[in-house]
């Protein structure tokens, strides 16, 4: 495997091998197996989580991160993602790339022929998705049967990967959606591909929850869609909000999470943020450990 672009990149057994590894860098995060390796993160979007998580997993694996906003760059005055992969080819050592079209991050990767990762396209957003079922193993010590709830909207990137994930790992995902909102049918009949009965589209969020494991949600206007956001909260609100009232209606034991920024008022509240079960901020953490343990992966190094 060269390059990580999407969830199904990855296998059953290379996910818990790679899940494997953060456990033992969980126990020991210091080390200088990415030692002389220089690694650029090329975003286009705003980040907090997906840059720091990454610069400091690589800092403290002794690799150097070097970040580079595609505004400041060539790109930004035309040069080709063709001409910038094979020039960076030069330079680094992996490319950690988050990009408005997912079509760009695969002509990247195909041009730099040394590891790329995805940090967030508009089809995905996978190293958050890897990190985020590492959370639920973390919490309900499996992910196979485990169940999903998402409710929003269904098309975006984190309810693709989510969707793709849960077959890949035998978990079962219901999506609460408008009808304009749901899932791709192209990302349905995939994930019904790799494993039978697992996705269910619903527009009654009250019933995805009903009897979910795990309830999340994202925001309702993703980065990009901003002119759309007017439209989106008419259709989003006040039916797809992810409240105290619609956790009352899912299990006891039932957590929620978030792959944050959220917006209060719009897709949860701030008490559900804060709430008892949210898992939210422990779901932020296990982006570090998680994506280490994947940057290793991609080198083919081992932990001793």
């Amino acid at each position: 495997m060269k390059d990580f672009l999407s969830i199904t990149d990855l296998s059953r057994d290379e996910i818990y091998e790679i899940w494997d590894m953060t456990d033992r860098l969980r126990k020991n995060p210091f080390n200088d197996l990415l030692r002389n390796k220089n690694i650029l993160l090329l975003f286009e979007k705003p980040s907090t989580r997906t840059r720091v998580s990454f610069e400091v997993g690589i800092n403290q694996m002794g690799g150097r991160a070097i970040y580079m906003d595609a505004s400041t760059s060539q790109l930004s005055r035309g040069e080709s993602i063709e001409d910038t992969g094979h020039t960076l080819e030069r330079y680094v050592d992996m490319i950690i790339a988050r990009v408005y079209r997912h079509e760009d991050l695969v002509k990247l990767a195909m041009n730099f022929n040394k590891p790329v990762i995805n940090a967030l396209s508009d089809l995905e957003h996978p190293a958050q998705i890897l990190s985020d079922y590492y959370t639920i193993k973390e919490k309900f010590g499996r992910v196979e049967g485990v169940k999903l709830a998402f409710v929003g909207d269904g098309s975006n990137n984190v309810a693709t990967s989510l969707i793709l994930g849960a077959a890949i790992l035998w978990a079962k995902i219901t999506v609460a959606s408008p009808s304009r909102y749901q899932p791709k049918k192209a990302i349905v009949e995939l994930a019904e591909e790799i494993k039978k009965g697992t996705v269910r589209v619903v527009e009654d969020p009250v019933e995805a929850v009903s009897d979910a494991d795990v309830i999340y949600t994202d925001v309702f206007t993703s980065m990009g869609q901003e002119k759309e956001k007017e439209e989106r909260l008419r259709m989003f609100l006040p039916k797809y909000q992810v409240n105290d009232e619609l956790l009352a209606k899912s299990p006891a034991h039932s957590v929620f999470m978030h792959c944050l920024p959220a917006h209060y008022g719009e897709e949860t509240t701030r008490e559900v943020i804060y709430g008892p079960k949210s898992i939210v901020f422990d779901q932020a953490e296990n982006r570090l450990h998680v994506q280490k343990a994947l940057i290793l992966k991609l080198f083919n190094i081992q932990l001793p």
